[in-house]
C-alpha cells in the first residue's frame, strides 16, 4: 500500500506530460523486479521502522553551527575525540582541537585558527577521496592521523623519505619508492614482491643525463585499481637536479623505447607500441611555478604527443591520430581521481568559492568527493544483503545500464527537465517500489564507481533522480562536464547542476559532504565558469513536482 501510494503520487506529477514512455521500461522489471538486492533491503528498513520509531525534531540552521559540526566530524575522524558533532565546541571538543594542535606543532590552545581549521577540513574531505596514500596511512602505526603530518609537509614542501611512512628499496629514489608503496597498497603482492615481477620497473636514460630514469608498469600488479577497461597506469620518473619528477600514461604492454624524456617531462615516441594511448587529463594541469612543476608531478597531455610517421605500404598507423576523438573519456575515473588528488595536495586543499581560479579543476575535485561519498552510501547498503556476493550485486547492477540506455543516449541532446519526464514515466513502468528502486540504485551507483563502468553508474544515478532525489542530478552534470561515460557537454552540465541546486536550495536534505555549506555556492560558481554564462534556474513548477526522498536509516 506504501509503494502504491507513491505510485499514485507520481502519476499525479506526470499525467499532465503526453507521450508514451519507451518501450524499454517493461525490461526493467524482467531485469530487477524480485531483486534479490532492493527487496531484501526494503525488508530490513520495514523491520527497523517496526524495531523502534525514531523521533524527529526540527533544527534550526545555523552557519556556525553547521561549521562547528564539520569540525567536529573531521577531527573524530581523524582521531582526536571530540564527541558526537553537535555544532557546540564545548570542553570536548576543545580538548580534541588542543590534541590535533599538539599533533601539527601548532600552538595548542584549544582555539583554532582560520589556517588550522581549513587544513584540518581539507585534509578530511580528501581522505574521503580515499586512494592507495589513505589506505596506505590506515595500515601504518599512526593511522589516518599520519596523513595530516604527509600533507602538510607535501604544502610546505618538507617532505623527508620518512614522512608518512614510506621507505626506500634497494637504493630506489624517494619519488620511485614511494609510487611503489601506492601500488602495493591496492595489490596483494608486497612492494618487495612487486619489485620481484618481471616487467614491473625497468630503466634506461630517458633524457641523456647519464642517470637511470625509470617505468613502472602497473598492469603488472594484478590491481585493478590503476587499470581502466583496457589500459593501466605507467609512471615513469625522469630525473631532475631537483629530484625524480613523475609522469603519468595510460598504456597496455609498453617498454622504456616507447618514451623519451627532456629534462622532467616525457612523452610517448613517436612510434608507440600496439594497443597504447598517452593519458590526457579530462581537467587542466595548473601552470607549473617558474623553475618547477606543480608538486614535482607533471601530468601527461595529449599536446605532448609526436604525430606518427605513416607505416610502409599503408595509412594505418596515421588513422589511429586522425580519427575523431572518441564521444566519451574511456579513461579510468580512477585513475583520473587519483590524479585529481595529486593536483589538491599541490595546490594545498581544495579550491574554494574565494581562491577558485580553475572552474573545471574545481568541478573535478567535487566530482571525486561525489563518487567517493557514493561508494561509501552504497557499501552501507550492500552490508545490509544477507547472502548475496559480490558478483550477485555486479551482475544485477549491470541490467541498469542496456535498461536505461536509451536516456543515456539523450544526455546529450535533451535538457534535463524534459529527461527527468521521461524517467518518471519509466519508473512508473518499472514494476518495481519507489524504495526498492531507490534502494537498488544506490547500491549500484557503488557497484559502477567500484568497478569503472561508467553506464552502470549513469545508469544508477538516472534513475536516482528519476525517483525524485534531485540532488543526485549533481553526478550527471559531472559525468558531462568532465566526459566520462557519455560525451562531454559543458552546455548539457548546466541544466543537471542546476537541477541539483534548485533541489538543495529549497530544501532537500544534501546527499553529498552535507557538512560543507560553501559547497553549493562553489558548485553554483564554478558550473557557471565553464560556459562563461550563468545557467538560468530551474523553474519552481519543475521542483514542486518532485518525488519525496525516502532513506532506510
Amino acid at each position: 500500500m506504501f509503494s502504491k501510494s507513491l505510485k499514485t503520487t507520481l502519476a499525479a506529477s506526470v499525467l499532465a506530460t503526453s507521450g508514451a514512455a519507451p518501450a524499454v521500461a517493461d525490461n526493467l522489471g524482467a531485469a530487477l523486479v524480485g531483486s534479490i538486492i532492493g527487496g531484501v533491503i526494503v525488508n530490513e528498513a520495514h523491520k527497523n521502522r517496526a524495531r523502534k520509531q525514531p523521533v524527529t525534531r526540527k533544527r534550526t540552521y545555523s552557519p556556525a553551527r553547521a561549521q562547528n559540526r564539520e569540525t567536529q566530524t573531521a577531527l573524530n575522524y581523524f582521531g582526536f575525540q571530540a564527541g558526537s558533532p553537535d555544532g557546540v565546541m564545548g570542553r570536548k571538543s576543545r580538548a580534541a582541537v588542543a590534541q590535533y594542535q599538539g599533533h601539527m606543532g601548532f600552538p595548542a590552545t584549544g582555539q583554532l585558527t582560520q589556517y588550522e581549521r581549513d587544513f584540518l577540513v581539507s585534509s578530511y574531505s580528501r581522505a574521503q577521496i580515499g586512494g592507495p596514500q589513505v589506505i596506505k596511512a590506515m595500515q601504518g602505526p599512526n593511522g589516518v592521523r599520519g596523513l595530516l603530518r604527509t600533507w602538510r609537509d607535501e604544502a610546505t614542501g618538507t617532505r623527508s623519505a620518512g614522512a608518512g611512512g614510506y621507505g626506500s628499496y634497494g637504493g630506489l629514489p624517494f619519488e620511485v619508492s614511494e609510487a611503489v608503496d601506492e601500488i602495493a597498497a591496492s595489490a596483494d603482492p608486497s612492494a618487495e614482491q612487486l619489485l620481484q615481477r618481471s616487467g614491473f620497473m625497468q630503466l634506461a636514460d630517458l633524457n641523456g643525463d647519464g642517470k637511470n630514469d625509470y617505468m613502472i608498469d602497473t598492469s603488472v600488479s594484478g590491481s585493478s585499481f590503476w587499470c581502466g577497461a583496457s589500459h593501466c597506469s605507467v609512471m615513469v620518473f625522469a630525473s631532475t637536479p631537483q629530484g625524480y619528477q613523475r609522469n603519468d600514461f595510460m598504456a597496455r604492454g609498453v617498454t622504456t623505447a616507447n618514451f623519451s624524456c627532456h629534462q622532467g617531462v616525457c612523452r610517448m615516441s613517436d612510434e608507440p607500441a600496439s594497443g597504447t594511448v598517452q593519458a590526457a587529463a579530462p581537467t587542466p594541469a595548473p601552470a607549473p611555478a617558474p623553475g618547477g612543476s606543480v608538486g614535482g608531478t607533471v601530468l601527461a597531455s595529449a599536446s605532448q604527443v609526436a604525430a606518427p610517421a605513416p607505416a610502409a605500404g599503408g595509412l594505418a598507423a596515421l588513422q589511429l591520430f586522425q580519427q575523431p576523438a572518441p564521444a566519451a573519456n574511456t579513461a579510468s575515473l580512477t585513475s583520473h581521481c587519483s590524479k585529481v588528488s595529486l593536483l589538491t595536495s599541490s595546490n594545498g586543499g581544495y579550491m574554494t568559492v574565494s581562491n577558485l581560479r580553475d572552474p573545471e579543476l574545481a568541478l573535478g575535485e567535487q566530482f571525486c568527493l561525489t563518487r567517493s561519498y557514493a561508494i561509501n552510501s552504497g557499501e552501507a547498503l550492500v552490508a545490509k544483503v544477507q547472502g548475496v556476493s559480490q558478483a550477485q550485486v555486479d551482475s544485477q547492477c549491470d541490467a541498469f545500464g542496456p535498461v536505461v540506455q536509451p536516456y543515456l543516449a539523450k544526455l546529450g541532446s535533451t535538457g534535463s527537465d524534459a529527461l527527468v519526464s521521461d524517467l518518471q514515466k519509466f519508473v512508473l513502468q518499472s514494476n518495481m517500489s519507489i524504495e526498492q528502486l531507490s534502494n537498488t540504485a544506490g547500491i549500484c551507483l557503488f557497484s559502477g564507481y567500484r568497478r569503472d563502468n561508467m553506464e552502470v553508474a549513469l545508469g544508477a544515478a538516472l534513475i536516482m533522480v528519476g525517483v525524485g532525489q534531485r540532488p543526485y542530478a549533481e553526478l550527471i552534470g559531472h559525468h558531462l562536464a568532465q566526459g566520462f561515460g557519455v560525451a562531454k557537454s559543458p552546455e548539457q552540465a548546466q541544466g543537471w547542476y542546476q537541477t541539483a541546486i534548485a533541489a538543495l536550495e529549497t530544501g532537500s536534505e544534501p546527499v553529498f559532504a552535507p557538512g560543507q555549506p560553501e559547497r553549493l555556492a562553489l558548485i553554483k560558481a564554478a558550473s557557471a565558469g565553464l560556459t562563461g554564462t550563468i545557467a538560468q534556474p530551474v523553474p519552481a513548477s519543475s521542483t514542486a513536482a518532485a518525488l519525496p526522498s525516502f532513506s532506510t536509516d
